[in-house]
């Protein structure tokens, strides 16, 4: 059988192959203005060796990719955002098969973040688990998924002026509800990523990783 011509998958991204077989790989998302080289550093540094996977948010919004509209400031397209969170599992799941990846943890920023929670939260399975920087709820009703043992990191800033903390208390409550095993950590940051995020990130996948 021939096997998946990566050039056919729907998402310009970027993929680095493996150096280590103890790193599950990771589906790097960028947040709003990013692109698919953005947080490849950063995936780097967090988990050396291991596969990376980014993709290039296909929605511009004043030229900025983002992974799916908004219509102001925290205020969500929730038809776009279902669109595109069927968009990217599909190609998580072409890319699995193009690169010859098990299911990875996805490592999101910001709107990268949010689109991984919708992808978690829409489509389970697809994830082996996530690591979602400055997250908010991706929709006003929160599906109700069977997410039983799937590991979560959420690392929101204690002075993140864009995203309130009953929001993604909300979206804390229901992974957890849903049998994700959370860890919800408040660092002393704004919204911008920080050396916390790098290092606590870092020490969270060596132990997914021994798990």
């Amino acid at each position: 059988m021939t096997a998946p011509d990566p050039t056919a998958l729907a998402f310009v991204h970027r993929f680095e192959a493996a150096t280590a077989a103890d790193r599950p790989p990771l589906l790097v998302l960028h947040g709003t203005g990013g692109d698919e080289s953005d947080l490849l550093p950063f995936g780097r540094t967090v988990a050396p060796g291991a596969a990376l996977l980014s993709p290039r948010g296909p929605v511009l919004e004043n030229g900025m990719p983002r992974f799916f509209r908004r219509l102001a400031e925290g205020v969500f397209d929730e038809d776009d955002v279902r669109r595109r969170a069927a968009d990217l599992a599909s190609f998580v799941a072409g890319a699995r098969a193009a690169y010859g990846l098990p299911a990875p943890v996805a490592l999101g920023f910001s709107n990268g973040a949010n689109i991984a929670a919708a992808v978690l939260l829409l489509h389970p399975g697809v994830l082996a688990g996530a690591v979602l920087l400055r997250p908010m709820r991706p929709l006003a009703v929160l599906p109700e998924p069977d997410l039983t043992g799937l590991p979560v990191l959420m690392l929101s800033g204690a002075q993140d002026p864009i995203v309130p903390e009953a929001n993604v208390r909300s979206l804390t409550d229901r992974l957890r509800a849903s049998g994700a095993r959370v860890e919800h950590t408040v660092l002393r940051v704004g919204h911008g990523l920080s050396q916390a995020d790098v290092t606590t990130t870092q020490a969270w996948i060596a132990r997914i990783a021994r798990a």
